[in-house]
């Protein structure tokens, strides 16, 4: 036996007695892990001032891109520091579309180990360019390492959850996508901690922090994907009847190979479903913050004044205020996953999606006047919704996938429709902060710089929507015979149990009840945590 025989895919097949509840506190312990992108500003301002440590030491005026890049002698700025966020999710969708075939046939253990080394190794990489200062080894490792380790992590639980959940395809990934949203609550307020506990006046603390972290995750990921099973060819849960295939219904019985999506219009429909979806919450998450301090300066502390009326103290108040604004729009995000994923088992992925937008297109349209009225609570509900959807389209778009082409092919498919994320990562982040500076610059009040950027939003939204309108059941010529279905899980290693031997059976067989109250609580109690702290420090927007 070769040493890392236990990672192959037809070692991860379950027997008799597998608990496949025990399949998804797997995949949320790496997704939970790897969610921790979402929450990398905590560390922009202290790597602004590595060197200085307590006032950033800029580099000279003069100084060309390059320098800057490979200088140890200057700090670094936020903007370059900030580029690291869109490469995360530039990676992600790269590595997701490029290896989400090699997955289907490695089986999701593999690439959940893969994925860990990946993520980890990049913070380690990171800890060494924040130490050595070059910020070129923090793109590297992080950001290009790292978003492949983003990639594979989060598409390598889909199809897996996909076919063990047949029954309740939208609740099974919303439970796993749940925790990439929710990866930020647990990490960004340990970060923090860490961060405070390993400052000295010669270090901000972030290289010692970028350590730790690493060997934390990679515990947690490790034991995640070594937890894996995949369900025998034919399983089904007990007492349920796949329905049956509807002449013209949405939900396929039938499969397509991932290599052939690229030429069949559904799916470049779903993609720009996804995309705008996505462009519309993603530049309003990274916003989120000076949106809500510009529009409501002193409203926000009880004073009748703008935001540039307020003085170095009242702006540091309301700050702390618009970090507990942003914390809820996390909250929401990781509740939108599983709620309307869930929703979706229902309601049909098509009318959740038609829901999305025409809910979106109402409520981006509304908020400026809602803004203008000084509406506080009600201006954050909306936005608590908004970004409930955009989590929802995430943990909604495998499901409906599934549904349109199959579940053989389900996970790289869902990684060639990632590029949607990447395309929606460049661009909502800049459509955003351009249309704010064009505006500013042309003499609008920044209590009304927003205004126009939302009705774009909602414009984008009208587009989704009638994408999402145009989606049809897939032709039946796109669909793998018989015969090439039979050779595509020869090459995914489908075998069930009867063709294994009785040593591999016995290791995956029955389990325990205690395995799967021990892994829920694993991923549980830090979630919970993680979410008392967001929803602490979100209680000021109440008060």
């Amino acid at each position: 036996m070769a040493l890392f025989d236990f990672l192959e895919k037809e070692r991860t097949v379950a027997g008799a007695g597998f608990n496949r509840w025990l399949v998804p506190p797997a995949a949320l312990a790496i997704h939970l892990c790897i969610g921790m992108a979402y929450g990398f500003s905590v560390f922009w301002l202290p790597l602004s001032k590595a060197l200085g440590i307590k006032e950033s030491i800029a580099c000279a005026a003069d100084i060309g891109l390059l320098e800057r890049i490979f200088s140890a002698t200057c700090d670094w700025q936020i903007s370059m520091l900030g580029w690291m966020y869109t490469m995360f999710f530039v990676f992600l969708g790269l590595a997701a579309w490029l290896f989400g075939g090699w997955l289907e046939h490695a089986g999701p253990r593999k690439a959940g180990v893969v994925s860990a080394v990946c993520w980890c190794g990049g913070l380690v990489i990171s800890a060494l360019g924040v130490y050595q200062h070059q910020i070129w080894l923090m793109w590297l490792g992080s950001g290009v390492i790292g978003g492949i380790g983003l990639g594979l992590g989060y598409i390598s639980p889909v199809s897996t959850l996909i076919k063990w959940f047949p029954d309740r395809r939208g609740m099974a990934t919303g439970m796993a996508i749940m925790g990439f949203g929710g990866g930020a609550v647990i990490g960004a307020p340990l970060a923090d901690k860490l961060m405070k506990y390993f400052a000295t006046p010669a270090s901000v603390g972030v290289w010692e922090t970028f350590l730790v972290m690493a060997a934390i995750y990679f515990v947690f990921m490790i034991a995640g994907a070594l937890a894996y099973r995949v369900p025998q060819a034919g399983w089904k849960p007990e007492g349920w009847t796949p329905p049956v295939a509807k002449a013209n219904g949405m939900i396929t019985n039938r499969h397509v190979h991932a290599s052939k999506v690229w030429g069949i219009p559904q799916f470049w429909l779903v993609w720009l479903v996804l995309c705008l979806n996505v462009t519309a919450g993603i530049g309003i998450l990274g916003m989120a913050s000076p949106l809500l301090q510009e529009i409501f300066g002193g409203q926000l502390l009880g004073v009748a004044k703008t935001f540039n009326e307020l003085d170095a103290g009242e702006k540091a108040k309301i700050a702390s205020i618009a970090a507990g604004f942003a914390g809820l729009l996390s909250l929401f995000n990781i509740c939108g996953r599983f709620v309307w994923a869930s929703c979706s088992d229902f309601l049909g992925r098509k009318a959740t999606y038609s829901i999305f937008f025409v809910l979106g297109i109402a409520l981006y349209g509304a908020i400026p006047s809602m803004a203008h009225s000084g509406n506080l609570q009600l201006f954050v509900a909306f936005f608590c919704i908004i970004l409930s959807m955009y989590g929802g389209g995430f943990a909604t778009v495998p499901a409906y996938l599934a549904d349109l082409f199959g579940t053989q092919m389900v996970g790289a498919i869902h990684g060639r429709l990632l590029t949607a994320w990447a395309a929606a990562g460049v661009f909502g982040p800049i459509l955003i902060g351009y249309l704010r500076e064009y505006q500013l610059a042309h003499g609008v009040a920044k209590a009304q710089a927003y205004d126009i950027t939302m009705y774009v939003l909602a414009a984008l939204l009208v587009v989704g929507l009638i994408c999402n309108l145009l989606v049809r059941p897939v032709a039946d010529k796109h669909f793998m015979t018989e015969a090439e279905l039979a050779a595509e899980k020869k090459l995914a290693h489908e075998r069930d149990v009867a063709a294994l031997n009785s040593t591999t059976v016995a290791s995956n067989g029955k389990t325990s009840p205690l395995a799967v109250v021990f892994g829920w609580l694993a991923v549980g109690i830090p979630l919970a945590i993680g979410i008392a702290l967001t929803v602490q420090k979100a209680a000021v927007l109440f008060k």
